[in-house]
């Protein structure tokens, strides 16, 4: 290992963060940046979707042990598939931050992690870490073949996926968490159920299901949390199943989705559960996202590993 590498953070920047803001602000980030990591830093930019990871495990092969992702959720979730999926050595050997630059910021909300750069940057300087779990998704891409994909915040299907899906093909929508309640509403007209197959902590739900999450923290959305009852290191995955709620009921109901109180309504289950398996009860596949990125299709597989991350946090 190169004593350089070892010493210095591999900072990975997706200039295309909350709307492009991200790249127009980086040469006064970066300035900051170069004055306050302790042994120096080297810039990678991502250039299309999935190469955050790609970049995260080169460096670590290289030799770097620290990095820090510069975006959103979805640089985080590309990042930190990129520590846990290299082989070079284990993922817990890598320090990870993120410095939180895009619109949602839901993984950095769990963990109290400031948005506020100078609050960031004596985060960094202290130095404390923790190990969180992780989700492993099992699913079947378009081609029906198996793939798998780590998710470090919450994993969603039914209409969380088609939330998403919609928020990537309509990206201009989403500038701050008002407008993604917004789009989140857009799409609850556009939306109709899919009959599922759920199967965690020991029981089995077959319905015609709104959302199905299984989190590992409690926020997604822009700040929903449809998994309040999730802790990040306890060895087990938060889920909620909300059966066949009408369009009007989600409508009157929003405010659960805030305040924690989701699993007091009667159609709607929380459980804790290593594991979740989630299959279409119909020929019709049901869709999965991690962390705000589309994945697949079912079938689905969701375990839990425990404390597999390990990230700064205040």
């Amino acid at each position: 290992m190169k004593p350089k590498e070892q010493q210095a953070w591999y900072v990975i920047v997706n200039p295309a963060a909350c709307n492009g803001a991200v790249g127009k602000q980086w040469p006064s980030l970066e300035a900051k940046l170069l004055v306050a990591l302790p042994g120096g830093m080297d810039v990678a930019f991502t250039q299309y979707a999935g190469h955050a990871t790609q970049l995260a495990a080169e460096a670590i092969a290289s030799g770097y042990r620290r990095i820090v992702a510069v975006g959103g959720d979805g640089t985080n979730h590309e990042v930190t598939n990129g520590i846990l999926m290299q082989t070079s050595v284990p993922a817990t050997d890598v320090y990870y931050a993120l410095l939180p630059v895009g619109t949602g910021n839901d993984w950095a909300r769990h963990h109290g992690i400031s948005k506020k750069f100078e609050d960031w940057l004596s985060m960094i300087s202290k130095g404390q870490t923790t190990l969180q779990d992780v989700a492993r998704v099992s699913y079947f891409d378009e081609q029906g073949n198996t793939q798998v994909r780590y998710g470090v915040n919450v994993v969603g299907l039914a209409y969380d996926a088609f939330v998403t899906q919609f928020a990537q093909r309509n990206k201009r929508w989403i500038w701050n968490r008002f407008f993604y309640l917004v789009l989140v509403l857009r799409c609850l007209m556009l939306y109709k159920l899919v009959k599922a197959r759920v199967t965690a902590n020991g029981m089995t739900w077959e319905n015609r299901f709104y959302t199905i999450n299984a989190g590992i923290c409690k926020y997604s959305g822009g700040g929903l949390s449809l998994v309040p009852h999730a802790v990040a290191d306890d060895g087990l995955l938060a889920v909620t199943v909300a059966g066949p709620l009408s369009k009007l009921g989600v409508l009157f109901n929003t405010y659960r989705f805030y305040n924690g109180t989701i699993g007091a309504h009667p159609k709607i289950d929380t459980v804790q559960s290593r594991e979740v398996v989630v299959e279409a009860a119909w020929e019709t596949p049901v869709y999965v996202e991690a962390d705000g990125e589309l994945l697949g299709q079912t079938p689905v597989e969701i375990t839990v590993i425990e404390k597999a991350l390990r990230i700064i946090v205040p």
